[in-house]
């Protein structure tokens, strides 16, 4: 799923803007990893009213969300605000394990490009954030956004600071805040930053990075306030067991069936087109094409031999977001999928407390959660090619370094599913949101309420429907190799399955 990992935390709390378990205290080494990799025995949905168990109690609500990420969490906590509907959240371990907990937090926009599949979602979610952190400091709580940081976006050759004056542009004209520095002004702001004579920097100074623990902890607190007016619930840990046949009506774990009376909600990250291959077997009128994609970001705690402004980012990963935006009809698999191919962009911010998060790695390996020590060292000398002060400094990650390990949910063509199932209208899917979930969190969950009241949205849904979009032959190939997306790489094996109607 696609969100924050809570450590080792078995319950998280609802205080507002809590920390989490720190890393200190809850590893033996200064070296962790943060992985939100847990046992993914995925929820299953029931899919007929089951007779009564002892063992499994039945509760009705009208809304099962299936995701514990920052997706699922935001649906929920939308529905609640601004409906009288009772909302279930269910996930096999703790909010948010998936993407965003091992990602950077960033709100921004210098990878949109004005009039794409994604803009009006992407404006619409980063206003909903703003409303959400003005709230916030309105009420004397603070630290919505991280204010050290505003993404910069740089280039080194001309021909790079042509482009970023391009993007400038069109983002100016498209009411967003944008400016061009060169490479003088950017050294001003940036004394540590190398770029060269013909580079510079796109500046946005509206673009932000939230502590996306605390966001999540703020999430949580909101809706678990609805607990004692009975609209709320929530249920972690609680893995599927069982085998069911029929429409599908209740979610069922080990323990408990939530009834969805008005609609179900698979908000599952990476791990979505697995729950679904499992639900529709063997008929397969849908395979949502999501994928995951392992990441790595290096942490050095109260890092202090680099003194970092704001967030920077080069060209080549804005130009990679921006690539996915043009892809072709999704009828085969990329071949940067089917080898594995290895991409590094140069990634910068310093957090609040003082850490230097260096990212960012993009590769197809399955659900794999182990590290890479040459991946992590491309990370560091590629950020020693924009920072030369790193190149004198030893990098043990053994002392004082935290290694993020995440999987974004890949979509080829670049924009998120967030539509219902056909033939099966009261379960939608809001998945694929790569590395935007944190981003693109608020719209979505505002879609997606209005998809269940059968609103006009505030933002169009057709680019992100389901119908026309994936080809036949892109499902074939996929169903040819789902024996091992849905066991082998998950580790678990097929510990259980959904017989469709």
């Amino acid at each position: 799923m696609d969100s924050i990992a809570f450590a080792s935390a078995p319950n998280p709390s609802h205080a507002p803007f809590s920390s989490s378990s720190s890393s200190s205290s809850s590893r033996a080494r200064r070296f962790s990893v943060r992985d939100p990799w847990r046992r993914r025995l995925l929820p299953a949905l029931r899919s007929q009213r089951p007779e009564s168990s002892a063992s499994a109690s039945a509760s009705h609500h009208d809304v099962v969300v299936v995701g514990a990420g920052i997706i699922g969490l935001s649906i929920a906590r939308h529905i609640l605000l601004h409906t009288p509907l009772s909302v279930a959240v269910a996930d096999a371990a703790v909010p948010c394990s998936g993407a965003t907990g091992a990602g950077q937090g960033y709100l921004w926009m210098s990878h949109r490009t004005p009039g794409s599949d994604t803009w009006e979602l992407a404006v619409r979610s980063k206003r909903l954030w703003e409303e959400l952190a003005a709230e916030v400091d309105g009420l004397g709580g603070g630290g919505a956004r991280e204010r050290l940081g505003w993404m910069r976006t740089v280039g080194r050759t001309s021909e790079e600071m042509a482009t970023l004056e391009e993007r400038t542009k069109i983002l100016s004209q498209a009411g967003i805040r944008a400016e061009c520095l060169s490479a003088a002004s950017l050294h001003a702001l940036e004394p540590e930053l190398y770029v060269g004579h013909d580079g510079g920097a796109m500046f946005l100074p509206e673009d932000c990075q939230i502590d996306a623990y605390q966001a999540v902890s703020l999430i949580e607190k909101t809706n678990g306030s609805y607990s004692s007016e009975g609209r709320y619930m929530e249920l972690y840990n609680d893995p599927a067991v069982s085998e069911t046949t029929g429409t599908v009506e209740a979610v069922q774990t080990s323990n408990h069936i939530l009834y969805g009376q008005k609609a179900i909600v698979i908000a599952s990250g990476a791990w979505t087109r697995t729950l679904l291959h499992n639900f529709l077997e063997p008929n397969p009128i849908l395979d949502i094409p999501v994928m995951p994609r392992k990441g790595h970001l290096l942490v050095l705690e109260k890092f202090n031999k680099l003194k970092l402004n704001h967030g920077v980012m080069e060209l080549g990963y804005v130009g990679h977001q921006v690539a996915k935006s043009n892809n072709t009809p999704l009828s085969s698999e990329s071949s940067e999928d089917e080898h594995g191919a290895l991409s590094i962009s140069m990634t910068a911010t310093l957090n609040t407390k003082g850490n230097l998060i260096l990212g960012s790695s993009r590769e197809f390996r399955g659900f794999s959660r182990e590290v890479d020590k040459s991946i992590l060292k491309c990370i560091w000398d590629r950020a020693a090619e924009f920072f030369p002060a790193l190149k004198n400094v030893h990098l043990d990650i053994n002392e004082n370094t935290e290694i993020r390990i995440g999987h974004r949910p890949y979509m080829p063509d670049g924009k998120p599913v967030i539509d219902s199932v056909p033939d099966l209208p009261n379960v939608l899917i809001a998945t694929g949101h790569e590395g935007s979930g944190l981003a693109l969190a608020l719209g979505t969950a505002e879609m997606v309420t209005d998809m269940i009241l059968e609103n006009t949205g505030k933002v169009d849904f057709s680019p992100f429907s389901i119908k026309d979009r994936f080809s036949e032959g892109f499902g074939s190939s996929i169903f040819l190799t789902r024996s091992l997306a849905c066991g082998d790489t998950l580790g678990h094996g097929s510990l259980w399955k959904l017989i469709p109607p």
